[in-house]
């Protein structure tokens, strides 16, 4: 039976923090960032966690 692959896409943009939660990245971070507000833009610089409902979904695809 062949192993499994992981999910390069998935591998490249999500990290297993050591209390097993998900960190992910922030959407409309790339560029032309002066429309946006600073509240928006500081907000953004914040770690985000991906929602409990997708975590299981998302190791499965890393591991």
């Amino acid at each position: 039976m062949p192993k499994m692959k992981s999910v390069k896409g998935a591998v490249k943009r999500f990290k297993v923090k050591k209390n097993g939660s998900v960190k992910r990245g922030t959407a409309y971070r790339s560029h032309i960032l002066t429309k946006q507000d600073a509240q928006t833009r500081r907000e953004q610089n914040s770690p985000k966690v991906v929602a409990k409902a997708d975590e299981a979904n998302i190791k499965s695809m890393i591991n």
